[in-house]
């Protein structure tokens, strides 16, 4: 057995609970040994389906640790992306691409309309920085987003949305990686290359649901109504959780959090300050508009900054059926 260093500690996990854990460290297995809890959905059907069994397994981590590949990067400042754009009205700049999910953040100019679109098999999200936009998704009636508006757009719903106003209107938008939108007959498509498109039938429709709404006013319903921390998408492929909770102190470097297995992480903060520590890199602070990630495999903890409310969007794949969390192994068995 390698050696083991304990430590005694507090942090506040991804589900926003306030959880005493035991911290390890250690002398460079390739497996680690973890606890392998299941951080199962605030929706009572995913518990049914994923029944809480703490217990410790061998879990696969890569050597050498996963990387950073362009566009991706530990950590993209707004500030500094704004100042890179500084008298730009319209520009587009790719921050993340994994296999799940590709994200821009996207500035169009007064005036400015996207074309009418849809994709197949998956929800389309975004978060408005700021400006104003309308928003048309079919089914639904248009709405104005403002600073701070979450808003989806379920598959195969077709959507656009237009510049309102005399200022541009930013938003950090999340698509599902590699695949191509699907536009009305009545719209005339973009042209890709290497793709080309052709008309064809379907017969199936998408819609919301109770725990998929069309936008949320993040401002009115979130901070304004001191609420906590909920799901905005959630379904089969795509997650994307509110995590809000107060400041508290930062845990020191040998709480490592958790990691999981084939799957990258990634947030926008939306409220406040918060501390990220993953592992390889030092510990970095964000606030914001700033997007953070986690390359799959490696060690990463989110944390409430300072003292006031932080909010952050987590957002994964796969999380409707349960997900599994890697902790260390000296980490309480309800740890959540």
């Amino acid at each position: 057995m390698w050696p083991i260093r304990q430590v005694g500690l507090a942090v506040r996990t991804e589900a926003n609970i306030l959880t005493s854990m035991r911290s390890t460290t250690y002398t460079a297995p390739v497996m680690y040994c973890v606890l392998g809890a299941f951080i199962a959905s605030p929706h009572g059907s995913a518990q049914d389906r994923n029944p809480q069994n703490p217990r410790l397994v061998w879990a696969a981590k890569r050597v050498p640790p996963t990387a950073y590949e362009p566009p991706n990067r530990l950590i993209w400042r707004l500030s500094e992306i704004l100042a890179a754009h500084q008298g730009q009205a319209n520009w587009r700049l790719p921050v993340v691409k994994t296999r799940d999910f590709e994200a821009d953040w996207i500035s169009m100019a007064p005036g400015e309309k996207t074309k009418t679109m849809f994709y197949a098999d998956d929800r389309v999200f975004w978060v408005v920085e700021s400006g104003q936009m309308r928003v048309n998704i079919e089914g639904q009636a248009p709405f104005l987003a403002t600073k701070g508006f979450l808003v989806q757009a379920a598959p195969r719903l077709a959507y656009s949305m237009e510049t309102v106003g005399n200022e541009p209107v930013l938003r950090f938008e999340v698509r599902p990686t590699g695949e191509m939108p699907s536009y009305p007959i009545t719209e005339t498509p973009t042209p890709v290359k290497g793709w080309t498109f052709i008309q064809s039938r379907i017969t199936d429709t998408g819609s919301f649901d109770q725990y998929n709404k069309p936008f949320l006013d993040f401002e009115k319903n979130v901070v304004q109504a001191n609420a906590g921390s909920s799901n905005f998408v959630w379904d089969g492929h795509t997650a994307a959780h509110i995590i809000r909770g107060k400041g508290i102190p930062t845990p020191p470097d040998t709480n490592l959090g958790h990691f999981h297995e084939n799957m990258v992480e990634l947030w926008i903060i939306l409220e406040g300050t918060l501390d990220f520590l993953i592992e390889g890199e030092p510990l970095i602070t964000g606030t914001v508009g700033d997007v953070v990630q986690a390359p799959n495999e490696r060690w990463h903890r989110a944390t409430f900054h300072g003292t006031g409310m932080a909010t952050r969007l987590a957002i994964t794949p796969r999380n409707k059926e349960g997900q599994v969390h890697y902790w260390q192994p000296d980490a309480q068995g309800d740890a959540q």
